[in-house]
């Protein structure tokens, strides 16, 4: 028998064997071998709730061994479109201190960017997707945010850097550009109204569930699209977007959301924008039942990944 590195699974032998990485695809050697650059943030130092994502992007790992190479609905089969390799986890060193996990995580991603590797995440609480941003936008770019919070609150307890907050921090930093910002499956009660507010007042389109519920996926996905046009585009996505039936594994759970598949038409719909990043984040396995979490979460970042590319191959032959 000949000796076969663990880093580089096989994709078709039976899913229950070997390594867990993100979608069974080879652990990365080299940034230059890869396009798109999947990896986990195993971070939840700003939390506002339930504690536990900080095991989210391992469980993710793992049920993502369940995921196969062709979507049934678009024919994409993402793995021949572009070499995607598991880029690991953000190496952490100041896990206690907020701004300083922050700027390993920026650091992280600045990397993968000076490599010319499309970033991908796996969180983690809603935070990372602030320092996120900092690395990929050097100017203003557009936001696609799915979630059942607005996440534009000022803050809490004393921290501006909470996982509540991220959106608003990236409107001051210039990051966003929020006329160019659309937040769908917004929802739940709060006790004041700022982060709506705040949504509204600097220009981002809300979609609240009612809506999201009335008009169905396809169409506020046609309208997300309209919305950001050809402009660079962010992607994140927050599994408290989909409703406790479907997502009882989070920190902030809140009735009324998606269904799993609406979820994935509102994502198929968001194909040949001009993504320059995703993450998908607060996934928490301590609250979770059965796996069914991080399995939602698994499938959608296949969905996610789908999206980015086919992008890369368009850019490819541009």
């Amino acid at each position: 028998m000949e000796f076969k590195s663990p880093a580089k699974p096989n994709q078709l032998a039976p899913r229950f064997t070997e390594i867990a990485t993100f979608m069974r695809v080879p652990i990365a050697q080299t940034l230059e071998e890869a396009d798109i650059g999947m990896f986990g943030i195993p971070y939840d130092g700003a939390l506002t709730n339930r504690p536990g994502t900080r095991h989210g992007p391992r469980e993710v790992r793992n049920q993502s061994s369940l995921m196969r190479a062709v979507n049934h609905a678009t024919r994409i089969n993402p793995f021949e479109l572009a070499q995607i390799r598991d880029m690991g986890d953000v190496p952490f060193t100041r896990m206690f201190e907020v701004e300083a996990s922050h700027k390993e995580i920026e650091a992280f991603a600045n990397m993968l960017i000076e490599a010319e590797v499309m970033p991908f995440a796996i969180g983690g609480d809603h935070s990372i997707s602030l320092p996120l941003l900092r690395a990929i936008a050097k100017e203003p770019i557009a936001l696609i945010h799915i979630d059942a919070h607005a996440d534009t609150t000022d803050s809490f307890q004393g921290s501006k850097f909470n996982h509540g907050a991220p959106f608003r921090r990236a409107v001051e930093e210039g990051l966003i550009d929020p006329t160019k910002t659309i937040q769908i499956g917004i929802r739940g009660t709060q006790n004041t109204s700022d982060g709506w507010d705040f949504s509204a007042a600097s220009g981002m389109r809300v979609v609240f569930c009612e809506e999201f519920h009335e008009k169905g996926p396809a169409a506020i996905a046609a309208e997300a699209r309209a919305l950001v046009g050809d402009m660079p585009v962010y992607l994140t996505y927050d599994i408290d977007s989909l409703d406790p039936v479907y997502a009882p594994g989070t920190g902030t759970p809140e009735i009324g959301g998606m269904t799993t598949h609406q979820a994935q038409i509102l994502l198929r719909g968001l194909r040949d924008l001009n993504y320059v990043g995703a993450d998908l984040v607060e996934v928490s396995p301590p609250f979770d039942v059965g796996d069914v979490t991080s399995l939602a979460g698994a499938a959608l970042a296949y969905e996610i990944l789908c999206l980015l590319a086919e992008v890369h191959q368009k850019r490819a032959f541009e």
